[in-house]
């Protein structure tokens, strides 16, 4: 018997209704934070926090933002998404601006994160999206160090291993006041478009995958720091998908996911999860694909098989 994501996957798919789809999950998502005091920006709004915002429409939510201990300014645009069904926590993050860099490092030495998790290009369509926060190495003639004198703290480069979408590294980050250092995972995926979706499910998953094996997202470490331009759009997707695997792999079935009830309610840490319908389909394929491999399913349904079989990249403003 198919599960509820096959059956939505295959129902959208062949009514053409994913744009409807997704409207009324935004709708749904947004009921939740009309005339309620827990959804208020009063933060990411003062006049001093305005220019450390990468967009004026994504604010973090004052109930969920993370607050930064150390200095007197407090304030970063990053928020503690928590996601009990799967028993995650992730803080997602706008990509680092320049004069925010020192405390986006500040954050996540605080945090006590193992990984930063970056799901962007530094410049996408000639356009920049992320400040670059750590240094590039003497391999590309740059420094092998960063120092942010702001928050007395130093990156290093340690670690560089590229692979077919991504790049892993492994960072230093010293405390320069008490000398106190910590290995950061930066693990850095390359051909995710803005707005849009990788290559294939097989891509992102072997990414996840990745990730997943060093232990970064588990408790035994503080939230790991994810972010894309915006820290929505890409970043909910990642950990949309993530979460659906944890409950899969624990209940050892597909039937105990419901992607709809579990993004809305992680909406209601960050606004914006998931910015297209592309990128919702997309979490479906992903998390059906990655179900299947994770039960080692040799028996799934033959028309969600032809359908991930099939899939390459959908527009599906054309369906």
């Amino acid at each position: 018997m198919s599960s509820l994501i096959e059956k939505e996957l295959l129902e959208n798919d062949r009514a053409k209704i994913w744009n409807e789809f997704y409207q009324r999950m935004k709708n749904e998502a947004s009921l939740q934070t009309l005339d309620n005091e827990k959804y208020n920006v009063t933060a990411a709004r003062k006049p001093e926090n305005r220019n450390k915002n990468r967009y004026r429409d994504v604010s973090p939510y004052d109930h969920s933002r993370i607050v930064i201990e150390k200095g007197e300014d407090d304030y970063i645009n990053a928020s503690l998404v928590q996601v009990p069904e799967a028993n995650r926590r992730y803080i997602l993050a706008q990509g680092p601006l320049e004069h925010t860099a020192g405390n986006f490092w500040q954050a996540v030495w605080e945090q006590e994160s193992k990984a930063v998790i970056m799901l962007n290009r530094v410049i996408e369509k000639g356009t920049l999206k992320c400040h670059q926060y750590w240094p590039l190495g003497v391999d590309q003639h740059h420094e092998d160090e960063m120092l942010f004198e702001d928050v007395e703290l130093k990156v290093t480069l340690l670690e560089e291993e590229d692979y077919d979408n991504y790049t892993k590294r492994v960072l230093g980050l010293e405390d320069m006041e008490t000398g106190d250092k910590r290995e950061i995972l930066h693990f850095h995926y390359t051909t995710w478009p803005d707005f849009g979706v990788p290559s294939s499910p097989t891509a992102f998953l072997n990414f996840l995958m990745s990730v997943r094996e060093t232990g970064c997202l588990e408790t035994d470490y503080g939230p790991a720091f994810i972010h894309c331009s915006a820290g929505i759009g890409r970043s909910g997707t990642f950990c949309l998908v993530d979460s659906c695997l944890v409950q899969i792999e624990r209940e050892r079935n597909m039937k105990c996911v419901d992607i709809r009830s579990m993004l809305i309610g992680m909406r209601s840490y960050r606004m914006g999860l998931i910015q297209t319908p592309d990128q919702l389909r997309f979490s479906y394929l992903a998390v059906i694909e990655g179900g299947q491999r994770l039960l080692d399913l040799s028996d799934a349904n033959s028309n969600v098989k032809q359908v991930l079989d099939n899939e390459v990249s959908v527009n599906l403003f054309e369906m």
